[in-house]
């Protein structure tokens, strides 16, 4: 963690997007869509299909670690992970995207937490600060020497805190980010913590799915350390509550059929231009032209057969706020209309997340793909 004397601000995790005011984007110099013909549309259910994992042997993660013997006393564990998981590109990401979340919450303090995660976390002086600036509190810190235990009162208040905070989401979740766990630099255990915060305070921020890391756990019994491996599932596939849910075609086709994802990008292409060519608008990119919300509500109203007053929802929108805004608009507009609650936070969509963006479109042409222009 360092300390800067200009205010930093961490990456953002929006692309830039070209703002345009909606008489721009309802085309007056009269852009045409170009006709295409509607093919026969696929059915997605019948894409999905879970795939089989063969993850192999682990290593023996206790080679080279002839010390080990010596730390741990009789019947204490200790958690080493598996050196491929740290390297994996899904946690990699998922801890790349907290801490440019962090960095963003304490711009204000002039604080940077930088890689390793790890070695800026420990000892709880960042967590204090985020868990004051997110809840807007003050976490009163006991007056303690700076030695390992005195290190270890103020992380136990910092922990004790967040348990109180995140007590809706279930009493056992504590039990994932121990004080020894922050404390020995668990790397896991962080994540799991940092991850439950971004969820409970819904941080404008795309969490990976589905993150698993390998651990190996190592206990001192009977004078002998004894090794098992575990996989610890540190996000899975959530709704827009933060909800667990199953895996659908839609994560089938990004993971393992890229070929007939495009088919069907393509295929709900045709189908919002189909409609929004009655506006002079046209879609190139499903990803960005839908994340400020504008394209989706004018597509919503079409299909129902109505105009949407352009006070309802900002028709040029600049800050995420606004943009966010519009998308849980158009999810109004998507459930007035009997349709169920899409799954993705309108964050998502804001965020530029296309497996979020492909889920709501299709929702719309399932209901819609029947009506003819």
């Amino acid at each position: 963690m360092s300390i800067n004397s200009t205010l930093p601000r961490s990456p953002s995790v929006l692309r830039s997007i070209s703002q345009e005011p909606l008489y721009d984007k309802l085309g007056t110099v009269g852009r045409r869509v170009k006709h295409q013909t509607a093919r026969d549309w696929i059915d997605l259910e019948q894409e999905g299909r879970y795939a089989i994992d063969s993850p192999g042997s682990p290593p023996n993660l206790l080679d080279g670690l002839p010390t080990l013997d010596a730390q741990l006393d009789e019947g204490e564990e200790r958690y080493l992970i598996d050196p491929a998981s740290k390297e994996d590109p899904k946690v990699k990401e998922l801890t790349q995207v907290l801490i440019d979340w962090i960095n963003d919450e304490l711009a204000v303090h002039r604080i940077i937490v930088k890689q390793p995660l790890e070695e800026d976390l420990f000892d709880g002086q960042v967590l204090q600060k985020l868990i004051e600036k997110l809840e807007n509190i003050k976490v009163e810190i006991p007056e303690v020497t700076q030695t390992e235990e005195g290190q270890k009162q103020k992380l136990r208040v910092v922990l004790d805190e967040a348990d109180r905070i995140l007590q809706a989401h279930g009493p056992h979740h504590h039990a994932k980010w121990t004080v020894e766990a922050i404390h020995s630099k668990y790397l896991v255990a962080m994540l799991h913590l940092l991850v439950a915060l971004a969820r409970y305070y819904r941080a404008p921020v795309r969490l990976p799915e589905n993150v698993n890391v390998r651990v190996t756990v190592v206990q001192k019994r009977d004078g002998l350390l004894h090794q098992r491996q575990i996989i610890e599932e540190v996000t899975t596939t959530y709704d827009e509550w933060g909800l667990r849910q199953e895996r659908d075609a839609f994560d089938t086709l990004f993971d393992h059929a890229p070929d007939k994802l495009n088919v069907v990008k393509k295929r709900l292409l045709l189908f919002v231009n189909q409609h929004l060519q009655r506006l002079n608008l046209e879609v190139n990119d499903l990803e960005s032209q839908f994340h400020d919300g504008v394209y989706l509500i004018l597509l919503i109203g079409l299909l129902e057969g109505y105009f949407v007053p352009l006070y309802d929802y900002y028709s040029a929108p600049t800050t995420m706020d606004q943009k966010t805004h519009n998308v849980a608009f158009a999810y109004e507009l998507m459930m007035d209309a009997g349709l169920p609650r899409p799954r993705a936070r309108p964050e998502d969509i804001v965020n530029l997340d296309l497996k979020s963006t492909l889920r709501v479109l299709y929702n719309l042409f399932t209901k819609y793909k029947q009506q003819t222009i």
